[in-house]
């Protein structure tokens, strides 16, 4: 019988990471059959003896249930995470969904440097992330913010430049457009809501433990 104290909940993104994060969960034994999750509910219990409950949530939206409670932990992307700026604890990182944080634009202007520049437009779902590394560059941009492709936006003159996650850069080449400098890494990475850490002490350094064997086992294999 589940005691809802100790049972924990866990938010998954419903984008990219889904699918490496479900198979990592089985690895782990927290999750048996990835066709739980076959259907448009978004709170799933467990298929196991295990007192674990999960929701189906948009990425973006992954810090932000963990960070209010409403879930223990979640898996999130380094990008996502540090975009939302949420205060959570990130204790692992689950290395699934690796991919870059890349500035991008035409080829001509790759090395050209932004302080001499009049304001640039930088065109970006992550408008955070993009604000502080040009900060740290002495440059002055305008921030457009997107939630679609945001390549277009450099195609048809919108942004000077782009920010946005790259994994082999085809999108990029086939748009006739070049990564100019990379920001950063990002990878899955488990996250804990700060008072759940503390309260469920025990079920979240087990659940830190099995995911860590897990990756481990996924790292050699």
């Amino acid at each position: 019988m589940r005691n809802p104290q100790s049972e924990i909940t866990l938010a998954l993104s419903k984008g990219k990471l889904f699918e490496p994060a479900i198979k990592l969960l089985q690895r782990a034994g927290l999750v048996r059959d990835a066709g739980l999750f076959n259907s448009r509910r978004l709170r799933f219990e467990s298929d196991t003896q295990e007192s674990f409950r999960f929701l189906l949530v948009k990425n973006s939206d992954v810090p932000t249930y963990v960070e209010y409670g409403i879930a223990d932990a979640g898996i999130a992307g380094l990008d996502v995470l540090l975009e939302s700026g949420a205060e959570v604890d990130a204790p692992l990182n689950l290395k699934i969904g690796h991919c870059r944080i890349a500035v991008a634009g035409r080829p001509e202007d790759a090395g050209k440097g932004y302080i001499l520049q009049s304001q640039l437009r930088v065109a970006t779902k992550y408008p955070r992330l993009t604000r502080g590394y040009f900060a740290s560059r002495g440059a002055q941009v305008e921030i457009i913010k997107l939630d679609g492709s945001v390549e277009l936006a450099a195609l048809v003159g919108l942004a000077d430049r782009i920010v946005d996650l790259v994994e082999t850069g085809e999108t990029l080449r086939q748009n006739g457009l070049a990564i100019h400098e990379i920001i950063g890494e990002s990878t899955g990475r488990l996250i804990v809501n700060k008072a759940s850490h503390k309260l469920k002490l025990a079920q979240i350094n087990e659940l830190i433990a099995r995911l860590r064997k897990a990756v481990h086992e996924n790292s050699a294999s």
